[in-house]
């Protein structure tokens, strides 16, 4: 490629539960070939496996430099799922593998949120909802990250796929067994896509994926929510806990941005109307925009500013660390 230095080459990550997605590029010309692996990077005792996430980069890094005619890479950006939690031992070993098997020099760890941020707004003061199976809230003045929940089906994700579709099946078994709350609507959708309701349990608890089966009911309960007063309340409860985890998050002066990004705003008006009202009550200072892009891009803006030495965001330990090896 004529017009590009040895030095500007960047690799981009987006690491998460459907696999691997890379890109490299330049600052100057931005992205140049992109590649993707389905087979997710595993997590153990140490958490996030930086051998397996190795295994899986290393093919994919060689089919695109050959595609871009890439010199070699100076610096690299890893978004990833559950880094702020299960990231000690890829911040310890990454940029030292990253360095032997291509030379790279600077390296950047972010947290999923961080990169989705990123995407979402850029280098702008404000929050972004990132809702899928899961949810989480992100925040940042710029000069340090607030997040709220992404605490798991579990715990919390208050508002996500997987709450909503929990929600929508408790009301289904409501109906079942002829207690209050119940809604005869969803308990005839859950019987279509899960046969019987006496046998959720059974179903569901053993599955190692049940936050994404919780979640595949999610748009059922937002089909029915115009006709269905159970599924309508879900919504706007779903609604509420997300403007919630917003406000927990945003810079409380100035006048910041959010926006929303994530899979889960596909549902639609249904959704995104109640979110919209409660977003107005919560945040009547923030600026609703629309996201600029997906996580993937979040991570080449980092990796096209640090490689111009232009970053902006603020670093820490978890949600976002540059490491740069020092020239020999």
């Amino acid at each position: 490629m004529t017009g590009v230095s040895e030095g500007s080459w960047f690799l981009a990550v987006d690491s998460g539960g459907s696999g691997l997605r890379a890109v490299v590029g330049t600052a100057e010309r931005g992205p140049l070939a992109r590649r993707e692996s389905r087979e997710p990077v595993r997590t153990g005792e140490r958490g996030i496996d930086p051998d397996h996430f190795m295994t899986r980069l290393v093919p994919l890094v060689r089919a695109l430099t050959a595609e871009a005619g890439a010199v070699p890479l100076t610096t690299v950006v890893v978004g990833a799922t559950g880094l702020a939690s299960l990231g000690d031992g890829l911040r310890a070993e990454l940029p030292g593998a990253l360095a032997r098997e291509w030379g790279v020099r600077t390296v950047a760890l972010a947290a999923d949120a961080v990169t989705a941020y990123v995407g979402a707004l850029g280098p702008r003061p404000g929050a972004v909802i990132a809702g899928g199976t899961g949810l989480i809230a992100i925040g940042t003045d710029l000069t340090g990250w607030r997040r709220a929940d992404g605490w798991g089906h579990l715990l919390g994700d208050c508002g996500g796929g997987a709450w909503i579709g929990r929600a929508g099946l408790e009301a289904a078994l409501r109906a079942h067994d002829g207690r209050e709350g119940g809604s005869a609507g969803l308990l005839a959708c859950a019987e279509e896509v899960f046969g019987p309701v006496a046998g959720l349990p059974g179903a569901l608890y053993p599955r190692p994926d049940r936050p994404a089966v919780l979640a595949s009911f999610a748009p059922r309960v937002a089909a029915c929510a115009d006709e269905d007063p159970v599924a309508g309340g879900i919504l706007r409860a779903a609604a509420r806990h997300m403007a919630d985890s917003a406000a927990a998050v945003c810079p409380a002066g100035g006048e910041p941005y959010i926006a929303l990004t994530g899979g889960l705003f596909k549902l639609g008006d249904p959704l995104l109307s109640p979110l919209d009202g409660e977003l107005e009550r919560w945040l009547p200072h923030a600026r609703r925009v629309p996201a600029e892009g997906d996580p993937l891009h979040g991570s080449v803006r980092i990796a096209a500013e640090l490689s111009t030495g232009s970053l902006t965001l603020p670093s820490d330990g978890t949600m976002l660390s540059v490491t740069t090896r020092p020239d020999d």
